[in-house]
Parts: structure tokens; sequence; C-alpha cells
């Protein structure tokens, strides 16, 4: 089963870290994913740039708003997401708490949606219509 694993990181409090503790958390981080990658539960996953360079895309009375930066004004911003492959919740929750990143921010973990059957019911409303 597929989740999203949601990373937050509060960009400051990691900046004020001394080089070699940032350093050496990411080593870690990149290590721990290598034997997630090895042992199959590792499915994709990418770090994201700071959020100030952002753009958050919203309609209000149907006309499209732009603004800079993320959605939520909040100290810790997602720094990144990975897709895992784990029996079931508790599966993923064990596997992410193994995470060194879990040291330094939160983890968000949710079950990824099964869009398969949602496209295809949407594909025989669209040929009806």
């Amino acid at each position: 089963m597929k989740f999203i694993c949601f990373g937050y990181i509060d960009i400051n409090a990691f900046a004020a870290r001394p080089e070699a503790e940032r350093l050496a958390m990411v080593d870690s981080c990149f290590a721990y994913d290598e034997q997630l990658r090895a042992n199959k539960h590792f499915k994709g996953g990418e770090g994201l740039q700071p959020a100030f360079t952002a753009k958050t895309l919203r309609y209000t009375r149907d006309q499209l708003v732009i603004t800079d930066g993320p959605y939520a004004e909040t100290k810790e911003q997602i720094g990144g997401i990975m897709i895992l492959d784990a029996r079931d919740l508790d599966h993923a929750v064990e596997l992410i708490s193994k995470h060194p990143g879990a040291k330094f921010g939160p983890w968000e973990i949710r079950p990824a949606a099964d869009l398969d059957e949602m496209i295809r019911q949407s594909k025989e409303r669209r040929q009806k219509a």
C-alpha cells in the first residue's frame, strides 16, 4: 500500500544549528533513504526548495489569485515528500519513525488514494455527456 509522507522543517531553527550538525543530519537522512530503497519501501520523493520560493494559486469569486509563498503561514513548512510502500499505516509509521529527519521536524503520513476507479467513472460520465 502506498503512503504519501510529508516531512516538515523549521528552516530557521535548522539554519541556526552548526554546519557540521546540519550536514550530519542530511547524510543520515540520505543513508536511511538508501535503506528504504534497498528494502523496496521507497517509491519516490523529493526535497523542496524553501517555502519563500513557492507560489500559491486559488480562485476567489471566479478570479485566479496568485500569491507569493506557501499557503500556510507557519514556522514549519513542508521540506519534502516521500512515497512509501508499506503493509499498512502502522508499518508506514514504524518506517518513518526511524527516519533521522523525524528528529528535526514532524512527518505527516497519509494513505495514497487509489484513483483508478475514480478515473474510470469520470471517463464514463464524460463519454455520456
